[in-house]
């Protein structure tokens, strides 16, 4: 397959290159920063592979490469949890999200020929935060300001239905590998100082860096793959218990909450990301009959402290 791909120098994007490129795939990364993606990608290891610079909001040449491509991903957007919230910063996260798909949809109608698959991220804030409701893709969206992203974001994806393009949209949970969210807890847990953030009571749907990029490549190569799917692992877990693992994991006691004023007084807004959650279940990937290589925590923070 021929796949481009938004968001490929991100910590999924690079990994799903990786193994695209390792499968005898043919890339091509769309990026805004080219000697970035030269850094991460070098044309020794990666002999199949194209780099081509863009600006997600803006026309340009970066469209034609989009013709006789087999697949898209879009995965690009600005990060959530890493800066406060102003509203400055929260029109980039929309616009990154929305209006970048809206863009990407529309060079995808004009390649000749077109892609066949659009798979299109999406994020578990659809639903809103709750401590005692349990979502499938059934459910309706929730009504804060990351529920609103994800709709807008989605409804621009769903444009390229249009054209004839079949669509798959993950809502990804907190993905778990060597770097993202679980790196910046393995620290105060080496220090003794690990525990949970906020009560511990609000849900983390999760999943494994491997089992999200083996389902975007299924979705790319099975025409019956369609939709939205929530792609998190079958078992989440409240804070409280997924830091007691990692602890025990790591032979270090998980007593220290980290309070809600100090992420608040960092990320402002942003600190409900990690301080509120969902329960976010997986029907459409189980009946879909897809095997994950990490259903439970235990094992997939097992893999992620084998590289440190």
């Amino acid at each position: 397959m021929k796949i481009a791909i938004t968001g490929a120098t991100g910590f999924v994007g690079s990994r799903l290159t990786a193994q695209l490129i390792k499968e005898g795939h043919h890339v091509v990364v769309l990026t805004r920063s080219p000697e970035t993606a030269q850094t991460l990608f070098p044309a020794a290891a990666f002999p199949n592979l194209e780099i081509v610079a863009y600006t997600p909001q803006a026309p340009g040449d970066w469209q034609n490469c989009l013709s006789g491509c087999d697949g898209v991903v879009n995965l690009a957007g600005a990060p959530i949890a890493e800066q406060r919230w102003t509203p400055a910063r929260k029109q980039d996260i929309l616009e990154s999200r929305s209006l970048g798909t809206q863009m990407l949809v529309a060079a995808i109608a004009q390649a000749n020929p077109r892609p066949k698959v659009l798979v299109n991220a999406s994020a578990i804030g659809y639903y809103g935060t709750s401590e005692t409701a349990a979502f499938t893709e059934a459910d309706a969206p929730g009504t804060d300001f990351l529920a609103q992203v994800c709709q807008q974001w989605e409804a621009a994806a769903r444009a390229v239905e249009q054209s004839g393009v079949r669509l798959v949209i993950p809502r990804i949970g907190i993905v778990l590998g060597n770097g993202g969210a679980i790196a910046k807890m393995i620290p105060p847990f080496r220090m003794f100082a690990g525990g949970p953030i906020g009560t511990g009571r609000q849900w983390f749907s999760w999943i494994h860096r491997e089992d999200l990029v083996q389902f975007i490549i299924e979705a790319l190569q099975n025409p019956q793959v369609q939709g939205v799917y929530n792609a998190t692992a079958p078992q989440p877990q409240r804070m409280g218990e997924f830091c007691k693992v990692l602890g025990q994991a790591m032979g270090r006691p998980s007593w220290l909450p980290v309070p809600n004023f100090v992420l608040e007084t960092l990320l402002g807004d942003g600190a409900i990301v990690v301080l509120e959650g969902q329960q976010v279940l997986p029907k459409a990937l189980e009946s879909l009959g897809f095997t994950y290589q990490y259903p439970e925590a235990a094992g997939a923070i097992a893999e992620v402290l084998s590289h440190y």
